[in-house]
């Protein structure tokens, strides 16, 4: 079995530091690896990262993060990916993905930020003004990028970390109207596609935890305001999350 740990939208400022640490010390025993779906800083600044940075480093299982629109916020994503790896040992992935060892198994995880889009039915559509054909064309990019990076993982257990939702079960709580900028349904396709196990977002801060793909895999909204908690645990048994 294994058992992960995630949370997202911490939204971490400079006036953070040790806010969540005293909650994240137990996590070895609890769990096997620590993921976190983006908005992890309030504005994106090299100084948030830090302090993510450090409230992340050296809690004795792996962490692996995507970054989200906040992170982004400040133009230095660069930086900030950089300081997140350097200083806080974190595998921040974006297209990409890491396998990590657990009891024999393989577990891999492969991750974007996602972007907004909606889902079927009420979507944007690759048509009209270039500006919204590029809108449209930046989030099939970033699904495929996500495809890409889940099929490419060499494990037992494949699971998605993006920041955006890939369904709209997750998002009940928040209104109709800004689901477009919530999600898109091209990234629950590629989830369904590379066959992962379990796939686990942040950002819609009133949505809710519970929610799955139209292929039957489950996903998992962990934003912190929607879980309430320093994290939420899922277990992984027998290729399926039961918790």
């Amino acid at each position: 079995m294994i058992t992960l740990a995630a949370v997202g939208d911490v939204h971490l400022g400079e006036d953070a530091q040790g806010r969540l640490r005293p909650a994240l010390e137990h996590l070895p025993s609890r769990a096997d690896a620590l993921l976190l779906a983006g908005d992890l800083t309030r504005h994106g600044t090299p100084d948030e990262a830090r302090i993510v940075a450090h409230e992340f480093a050296d809690l004795g299982i792996p962490v692996v993060a995507v970054l989200g629109n906040h992170d982004y916020h400040g133009e230095a994503v660069d930086e900030v990916t950089a300081i997140l790896r350097g200083e806080g040992g974190i595998h921040v992935l974006e297209g990409d993905g890491v396998v990590l060892p657990v009891d024999g198994a393989r577990l891999g995880i492969a991750g974007v930020k996602g972007f907004g889009g909606g889902f079927e039915g009420r979507c944007a559509s690759a048509f009209g003004e270039p500006e919204m054909k590029a809108f449209v064309e930046h989030t099939v990019d970033i699904a495929d990028s996500l495809r890409s990076a889940l099929k490419e993982l060499d494990a037992d257990v494949r699971v998605a970390l993006t920041h955006y939702s890939p369904v709209p079960d997750t998002l009940h709580g928040e209104p109709l109207e800004i689901y477009p900028f919530l999600g898109a349904y091209q990234l629950g396709e590629v989830v369904d596609e590379a066959g992962a196990t379990l796939a686990l977002h942040g950002h819609a801060h009133s949505g809710c935890e519970h929610g799955v793909t139209p292929g039957g895999v489950r996903v998992r909204n962990v934003a912190q305001p929607v879980i309430r908690s320093a994290y939420a645990l899922y277990r992984i048994q027998d290729g399926g999350e039961s918790a």
